[in-house]
């Protein structure tokens, strides 16, 4: 008997221990954590004239040639964070081919490039997530004459602005420099329009 209760004792303390560390310590040392990274756990939103108009961390869908354009979504319409995921289509998917087709030569016509030229994968292909708000720095280039001339400003400040937002590789060596299409938009929205010369 007395053996039982000292096993019953036991159990008692070791479920009171772990629920106060899986429901108690856990979830604060994680928030506490988040407090750290506050302006990431929030989401990384932009506010102007104190307005939320977007975040950091979603891409969102840049149309308008005044504009660089956005990776590709598979997310809903584009870009849904409730409905976020890649396109889940294998390379030899006839579907993923004829669309890739598509967009690269969308891309070249509204870039101004010859028929055969070069497109960046991340012109045409969405991320895993499709909601990367990021493009390659050679994707970003390839599209600055454009903005430029609609804009009216010279190429070489649009190239300037996106050295501004190209951000290296994670932790120096992870990943390939990029350039987040939000923050360069937002800046180009902020320069006033002067002819190109």
């Amino acid at each position: 008997m007395r053996q039982t209760l000292k096993e019953l004792w036991i159990s008692v303390v070791a479920t009171l221990a772990f629920a106060i560390l899986v429901s108690g310590a856990y979830p604060v040392a994680v928030w506490g954590l988040a407090q750290v990274f506050s302006r990431q756990a929030a989401g990384s939103l932009v506010v102007k004239d104190g307005k939320v108009v977007g975040s950091e961390l979603i891409g969102q869908n840049f149309t308008s040639d005044r504009y660089f354009n956005s990776r590709p979504s598979a997310a809903g319409n584009g870009y849904e964070a409730d409905n976020s995921g890649g396109t889940n289509l294998g390379p030899l998917s006839k579907k993923l081919l004829d669309s890739v087709k598509d967009a690269a030569a969308d891309y070249r016509k509204k870039n101004g490039l010859k028929e055969d030229a070069p497109v960046p994968a991340d012109a045409v292909l969405s991320s895993s997530s499709g909601l990367d708000p990021h493009i390659s720095v050679a994707n970003a280039l390839l599209q600055a004459p454009r903005v430029a001339r609609v804009r009216g400003i010279r190429e070489e400040l649009v190239r300037h602005f996106i050295e501004q937002h190209t951000e290296g590789r994670d932790w120096g060596f992870l990943g390939e420099p990029r350039v987040n299409v939000f923050r360069l938009n937002l800046t180009l929205d902020e320069y006033p329009a002067h002819p190109a010369k």
